[in-house]
């Protein structure tokens, strides 16, 4: 009984952790029309910081309740994802520089889309984000609302902490695809 508990779990989709992902997808849009429409920062960090929060505790609640699923290894990434891309469209008006970190986000996601689709199809597997996916979303969230909270911090300074960002994301992308093709190599699921 116990064996067949996690294989349950794998495919549920009303799950606390998946309604918080599909939460942060309904923020996207509310984040662009306070930051870009209304222009109240105040309401945008708000929405930043509750999104930021929902995405650290969606990948606890689940590990700890034992509520992981195919659905939540998909849709938490995904979440990110689009989060992190309307969060760089937003600020690319007012810093322009902000087009490589956006650049550096299609790379990787391109990537390991592409790479993701081949280890499903190979492995007949769903894997998680890694730690430094984690570290690089972090990141992004800081630097993200730095630059909302600062209104006038130094151009030097803000270029810096955004190539961190695009950095970041390209050695994200690479240490995915080093996994990802590492699991090519894995032996494929049975056909049921």
């Amino acid at each position: 009984m116990d064996q067949k508990e996690p294989r349950d779990t794998q495919h549920q989709i009303f799950t606390i952790p998946n309604i918080m992902s599909f939460f942060r997808l309904l923020l996207i849009p509310v984040f662009v029309w306070c930051y870009v429409f209304r222009k109240d920062m105040t309401w945008s960090l708000i929405i930043l910081i509750v999104s930021g929060i929902t995405d650290l505790f969606d990948g606890l609640i689940a590990r700890r309740f034992h509520m992981i699923s195919d659905l939540g290894k998909m849709l938490d990434p995904v979440a990110d994802k689009l989060t992190a891309a309307a969060l760089l469209i937003c600020l690319i008006v007012k810093y322009p520089v902000m087009w490589v970190a956006f650049g550096a986000l299609v790379i990787k996601e391109f990537s390991d889309g592409i790479l993701g689709l081949m280890v499903i199809k190979r492995t007949g597997r769903v894997y998680g984000s890694s730690w430094h996916g984690k570290v690089t979303t972090v990141v992004m969230y800081v630097v993200v609302g730095l630059l909302i909270l600062w209104v006038d911090i130094p151009d030097k300074l803000a270029t810096a902490l955004i190539l961190l960002c695009a950095g970041l994301q390209l050695l994200s992308c690479a240490l995915y695809a080093k996994q990802n093709l590492s699991h090519l190599h894995e032996p494929a699921e049975p056909e049921k």
